[in-house]
């Protein structure tokens, strides 16, 4: 690939926008599956953290990228980096805000961790 190409740079902007479209998906997903924090005040909460967290995935990616690409002279290390970086983001912040532990939900759905009951063992939250 040629070294003056933006396409990877593009690329990794928009995998960015759309793991922080996911994740913000997945977190109001939860919070409404287990009715914690999904309330008007929640819903506002969550409305306000769209834009914040598909800028925030944006500039993970491209940041991952541009360090990857420092590090090393082929395409694998930077792309490895984009994909961990924004993936393990994604999973911090649907862990931090999507699963509110001990928060009131009364669905009847969730534990008192407000880790759906779909959400992989294997994977904390």
């Amino acid at each position: 690939m040629n070294e003056d190409s933006c396409l990877p740079w593009a690329a990794s902007a928009l995998f960015g926008a759309l793991m922080g479209g996911a994740t913000w998906s997945l977190t109001v997903w939860s919070r409404a599956y287990c009715d914690a924090g999904y309330d008007a005040g929640g819903r506002f909460e969550l409305n306000f953290l769209l834009p914040v967290i598909v800028v925030a995935g944006t500039a993970a990616g491209l940041a991952s990228w541009s360090i990857g690409r420092r590090l090393s002279g082929g395409l694998w290390l930077p792309t490895l980096s984009v994909a961990t970086v924004t993936i393990a983001l994604a999973w911090w912040f649907f862990a931090t805000r999507g699963t509110l532990a001990d928060y009131p939900g009364d669905s009847g759905h969730c534990p008192a961790s407000n880790i759906p009951p779909q959400w992989p063992n294997w994977l904390p939250a």
